[in-house]
């Protein structure tokens, strides 16, 4: 029997959802001295030579970038990076003010990264402190502190797995042996219908594919002040219609995270939604209880 559970969870891409750009973008590749699209050319071309995964082969390639210029790597130098981001409208408030109208309908909400781009960035952001985990790609540093070698890569299609750690409440990317063990539905800490997942592209596609399946929300949200260029000649909201064309994501709006905005709507809707879904439950279950008394 299904069983009334008021936890939801709202995962959320970084680069592209919460913030513009791509976060090694704004301080790290300035600092090496190279240009962006220098930087991301060599990484491509680092993973097609070895036939390495693409996220392994930007992380190695920062690292070995950082050594040619003497530059020392370390978590709080990530973190530093962090602090400097700047987010699509609205987002620092913006928790604070999800969290309220969850509440207001009886639920309990939490918030979880799941992002090809840097934990360690992402822990030194104004806004690390909402999220229950952060579930991203992270260095492993010597016993000097300095980063050495990749410990974690999250890739588009890895990203489903972490879905599942949400789901079954495992807050660590390394207990392999918890994910893989049977769980009944009414012992998991959130389950999909009650998931909620944010991705700005086809980065996304897999984890919003199986957010779908299992009956969970996906939206796709776009910069609504990018325009087309020759490197990217498709817009970021086309990439997001195209999504929506083609059934792989519930909803499309701006990545505009201010109160009343079309995301908000978006957002409290779908919280209605669960709310009045666990209430349903919540009767059913009294009524299968007075009838058995």
């Amino acid at each position: 029997m299904i069983t009334e559970n008021r936890n939801i969870a709202i995962a959320y891409d970084f680069d592209g959802t919460l913030a513009p750009g791509n976060m090694q973008e704004y301080n790290f590749i300035p600092d090496i001295n190279m240009d962006k699209g220098e930087f991301w050319e060599q990484a491509n071309e680092l993973a097609r030579k070895h036939d390495m995964d693409e996220v392994l082969a930007y992380m190695h390639l920062m690292l070995i970038k950082a050594r040619e210029q003497n530059l020392d790597i370390r978590e709080e130098t990530f973190m530093k990076y962090g602090a400097k981001i700047t987010f699509f409208e609205g987002v620092e408030t913006y928790f604070e003010r999800i969290n309220k109208y969850a509440e207001s309908k009886n639920l309990h909400l939490e918030h979880f990264i799941i992002s090809s781009g840097l934990r360690e960035i992402v822990k030194g952001t104004s806004i690390a402190r909402h999220f229950k985990t952060i579930y991203a790609s992270g260095f492993q540093y010597d016993e000097t502190g300095i980063a050495c070698w990749p410990a974690l890569g999250v890739n588009y299609t890895n990203k489903t797995q972490f879905l599942f750690r949400i789901n079954k409440g495992i807050y660590n990317s390394y207990d392999n042996s918890s994910i893989n063990k049977a769980m009944p539905e009414n012992m998991r800490v959130v389950p999909f219908s009650n998931l909620i997942y944010l991705g700005d592209g086809e980065t996304d596609v897999p984890a919003m594919k199986m957010v779908n399946l299992y009956g969970g929300t996906t939206i796709a949200v776009y910069n609504p002040h990018s325009t087309p260029t020759p490197e990217k000649p498709v817009s970021s909201r086309e990439n997001c219609v195209n999504i929506i064309r083609q059934n792989r994501a519930d909803h499309i709006g701006p990545a505009d995270y201010t109160e009343g905005s079309e995301l908000d709507t978006i957002l409290k809707k779908v919280i209605d939604r669960i709310s009045v879904e666990q209430d349903l439950l919540h009767i059913m279950h009294k009524e299968i209880e007075n009838a058995n008394q």
